[in-house]
């Protein structure tokens, strides 16, 4: 039952994989949007989602998927590509940045 099993048996060590867990999906969803930022693209600064506050990332389905089977996700931030300065590289490189993020 992932790691809500884990809570039930061991709750110092839940918080010490939840917590990183949580802030893994945020900070890869995060490095999407700067990424974006960085290269033309305002919109996810624009709606606030330049954010390490939880409340502006997580789903709730997603949240709850990572806490019963170990595997979860966060809204997608919003990239409009037509503000890049250049596609062929934004896309490529907002794209990468929630995989470089999490490694």
């Amino acid at each position: 039952m992932g790691l809500l099993n884990l809570l039930l048996s061991d709750p110092l060590t839940f918080v010490l994989v939840a917590l990183p867990l949580l802030y893994s999906i945020i900070i890869h969803e995060l490095a999407h949007g700067w990424v974006a930022y960085k290269m033309g693209d305002p919109t996810a600064k624009r709606l606030g989602r330049l954010s390490l506050n939880p409340l502006k990332h997580l789903d709730p389905i997603g949240t709850l998927m990572l806490f019963l089977v170990g595997f979860g996700w966060a809204k997608p931030v919003p990239v409009n590509f037509d503000n890049l300065r250049d596609l062929r590289k934004g896309l490529i490189f907002v794209s990468s940045a929630g995989i470089v993020a999490n490694m």
